[in-house]
């Protein structure tokens, strides 16, 4: 299991991502934070609790993407041209995802269930 990726692109440029922000920032249709789905509609939910999420695995999808499985059971495509999208705006997504996490009252942290006595 990975907590890193890093994508190295043509001309020498390379990008590492936390496997927690491509996670949050995953470009499936269903993510509010995703850059791809523009503003979250009201009430939407970001994919909160993830600061430890894992990859477990990567499959090339053609020439194109990658596919990336996470230790949450999560799982979607990630095109080249997205990743290098974020890559070059990294810091302004993650300001955006920890804003979005605050005005929902969520946290980066999973949440911990209490111990139950035997």
């Amino acid at each position: 299991m990975s907590r890193v990726l890093e994508v190295a692109f043509e001309g020498g440029v390379r990008h590492r991502f936390s496997a927690e922000l491509l996670r949050v920032l995953s470009p499936s249709a269903d993510n509010a934070a995703s850059p791809r789905g523009g503003t979250p509609p009201h009430g939407a939910k970001v994919a909160a609790g993830r600061r430890f999420v894992g990859i477990l695995g990567m499959q090339p999808v053609g020439h194109y993407a990658v596919r990336l499985h996470f230790d949450d059971l999560h799982e979607s495509i990630y095109p080249f041209d997205y990743l290098a999208d974020l890559g070059q705006r990294r810091l302004g997504w993650a300001k955006s995802y920890i804003r979005l996490l605050r005005q929902q009252g969520l946290s980066r942290d999973p949440k911990r269930t209490p111990a139950r006595k035997i």
